[in-house]
């Protein structure tokens, strides 16, 4: 298998798990955060399949069509920060650490995967997907912190910061 086949799998695995995280999500605001993740892993695995077909363009592709999630995130936790009652089950809490692990274990197989490729294309979408994949990462520990103490991290919460991953 090669190391294209092999990241077409994980994003395919990552975007099957947020849409079965969606299909499962009590709250609506919620499941839109999950599907735009999915979204984003399909634009990986594009990306990925036509490295794979030997057309390396996905680099262009992949600067022009960065994701938007943490603004989604943003909007979407300031939609819901006037529910009443929010409390979430542990079930919920272990989905998504389970979903920032798979965030972090492809994050460190694309920085890996960097120092063993030669096409200086492949590297630069390689470290540009690890970015996007960081920034999952970071978006999800704010999910975290969020499900732990919903009222008060949205009173709490600096968003500005997040621009800088």
């Amino acid at each position: 298998m090669s190391v294209f086949e092999f990241a077409m799998q994980m994003e395919q695995d990552g975007k099957a798990y947020y849409e079965k995280m969606a299909e499962n999500a009590a709250n609506a605001s919620i499941k839109k955060i999950l599907l735009q993740l999915a979204e984003d892993e399909q634009k990986h695995y594009n990306i990925f399949k036509k490295f794979n077909e030997g057309d390396l363009s996905g680099v262009e592709e992949l600067k022009s069509s960065r994701s938007v999630i943490l603004d989604t995130a943003k909007n979407v936790f300031q939609q819901i920060a006037g529910d009443q009652g929010l409390n979430f089950t542990a079930d919920v809490r272990a989905a998504w650490e389970k979903a920032q692990e798979i965030e972090k274990k492809s994050e460190d197989f694309y920085r890996l995967k960097v120092d063993e490729e030669s096409s200086e294309e492949v590297k630069k979408t390689l470290n540009i997907i690890a970015d996007e994949e960081h920034k999952h990462w970071i978006l999800i520990e704010h999910v975290l912190q969020f499900l732990d103490r919903p009222k008060q991290w949205l009173e709490d919460a600096e968003w500005n910061n997040l621009d800088q991953y």
